[in-house]
């Protein structure tokens, strides 16, 4: 029974509470001892450095970099502090844009017709006046041809009453000199009278008619003219359109195959630059300032060029202004609708203030000769 007793004693669980170790006690004594004479050191150093009176105090809050060097009276210090740095020159104001030529137009004949000839290819350089392009024009030559025949029988024709009307001019003339003699009868005056009224009136018609063949001819000639399509300027062939065979309209035809152009020239000599600058910058640019291209073609190339004019008005949805850019100088590399980069130059005696807005500031205060930034001024 004991042993029974002492297992169930064993396996029993024991809920009371062990005592609480001891705690370790701080050596509050030991510390206190240690910052006192750290404090009390501090205090020895403080008082045994000399210090200058006349130095400022150095401002709290801030940390220092570097210790400032000694200086004494007289002599100027190492560093003195020197004036606020210059305000940096603002950079040009770029802009992208393309090379377009102000003279550009795309030739097409004045009448619908078939083209026969077309005498041009891209690169040509035609003149002014030069035939570019012919269309069928067999049946206006024929009504040419035709005007000019009754040009010259209406003429003819003239020439011909103008004749009688003189010998009948002549008759009525003797006939009356023979009448106031009473050679000549009454009927014989009123006949010879009669006859000059009428040949006149001829003559009059026949002169008229002979304009009006004198007009068709003219006519007809300037529609010989309209099949022969000419350069309307001097300048090079950038594109070829249309080719010998196809029908051509001044007028667009739809979806038919009826061409409206024949070829489209380009006035090198016009050619110039035209970017888009941010209207918040555009009163950095000014009409007839510097301006230095670069095309995206010729990356290492800069063309000096000129602000031409600045066109007023801008774009409402990309809130830019458009600037027309001249070349100083035209050279064959520079092609229609390459890209190209702008840098507009600033005027750099505009940036830099004017004597008279120099003097206009205002002047410091002149410093103590013995502070070290009279000393320092003074060295400078």
């Amino acid at each position: 029974m004991d042993d029974r007793t002492r297992l169930l004693h064993s396996l029993s669980i024991d809920r009371s509470t062990p005592a609480a170790a001891p705690r370790r006690r701080t050596p509050w004594p030991i510390l206190t001892g240690g910052l006192v004479a750290g404090l009390a050191a501090a205090a020895a150093v403080w008082l045994l450095v000399p210090r200058d009176s006349s130095a400022p105090p150095p401002a709290t809050g801030v940390a220092a970099t570097a210790p400032a060097p000694a200086t004494t009276s007289g002599q100027a210090p190492a560093s003195a502090p020197t004036a606020a740095p210059a305000a940096r020159p603002r950079s040009g104001l770029s802009a992208s844009g393309y090379v377009v030529a102000r003279r550009k137009a795309t030739v097409a004949a004045e009448i619908t017709g078939k083209v026969t000839e077309v005498l041009v290819e891209e690169g040509m350089v035609v003149e002014q006046g030069q035939v570019v392009a012919r269309i069928y024009s067999k049946l206006v030559e024929t009504d040419l041809a035709l005007s000019r025949s009754r040009s010259t029988a209406a003429e003819a024709a003239v020439n011909a009453i103008t004749a009688d009307l003189a010998e009948a001019e002549r008759i009525f003339t003797r006939t009356e000199s023979l009448s106031q003699k009473n050679f000549a009868s009454e009927a014989d005056l009123t006949r010879t009278r009669a006859r000059v009224h009428v040949l006149r009136a001829q003559l009059a018609q026949a002169q008229a008619q002979l304009a009006t063949a004198r007009l068709e001819t003219q006519r007809w000639s300037e529609v010989l003219e309209q099949h022969s399509v000419k350069a309307p300027f001097a300048g090079v062939v950038v594109d070829r359109s249309a080719q010998a065979g196809e029908m051509v309209s001044p007028m667009s035809a739809g979806g038919s195959f009826t061409r409206t152009g024949i070829c489209t020239i380009v006035d090198m000599a016009s050619i110039e630059i035209e970017v888009d600058v941010n209207e918040a910058f555009i009163g950095r640019v000014q009409k007839g300032g510097a301006v230095r291209a670069t095309l995206d073609a010729y990356p290492d190339w800069t063309i000096p060029a000129y602000v031409i004019a600045i066109v007023p008005t801008a774009n409402r949805e990309k809130a830019t202004v458009k600037v027309r850019i001249g070349l100083r100088e035209k050279d064959p590399r520079v092609l229609p609708d390459m890209a190209v980069k702008v840098i507009f130059v600033e005027n750099e005696t505009a940036a830099a203030p004017s004597p008279a807005s120099a003097s206009s500031l205002p002047t410091p205060a002149p410093a103590d000769s013995g502070s070290p930034a009279a000393n320092a001024t003074a060295a400078r």
